[in-house]
């Protein structure tokens, strides 16, 4: 997958939108494993924009997981500040009726 891109306008917004969010996914010294792609699907397929913290200290290696996460998850990149990476993709239609197929069933009338 590509990575999407955004226009100035949406930035702007998704970035107002993320202030509020806490990290979702931690990214540790082994990097980008298979595991924290996988986390970081889900988290993203389920809530459209997420934040992540890196934990490393080189400032490049940094970018080159954002790049590449945002690659794999064919999501925009909207922020980098620090530690933190924010990233956003519209949820999938189909997606998110599946994600909603189990809550109907245990709404109580």
């Amino acid at each position: 997958m590509t990575a999407l891109t955004i226009t100035p306008a949406q930035r702007k917004s998704l970035k107002a939108d993320a202030h509020g969010l806490s990290p979702v996914v931690m990214i540790g010294g082994d990097g980008l494993t298979p595991a924290v792609i996988k986390e970081a699907k889900l988290a993203i397929s389920h809530h459209g924009l997420i934040k992540v913290r890196v934990f490393g200290d080189d400032r490049d290696a940094r970018i080159a997981i954002y790049e590449e996460l945002c690659d794999k998850l064919g999501a925009a990149p909207v922020q980098h500040i620090g530690k933190l990476l924010v990233l956003w993709k519209p949820i999938d239609i189909v997606d998110a009726a599946m994600l909603n197929l189990g809550r109907s069933s245990k709404q109580t009338k």
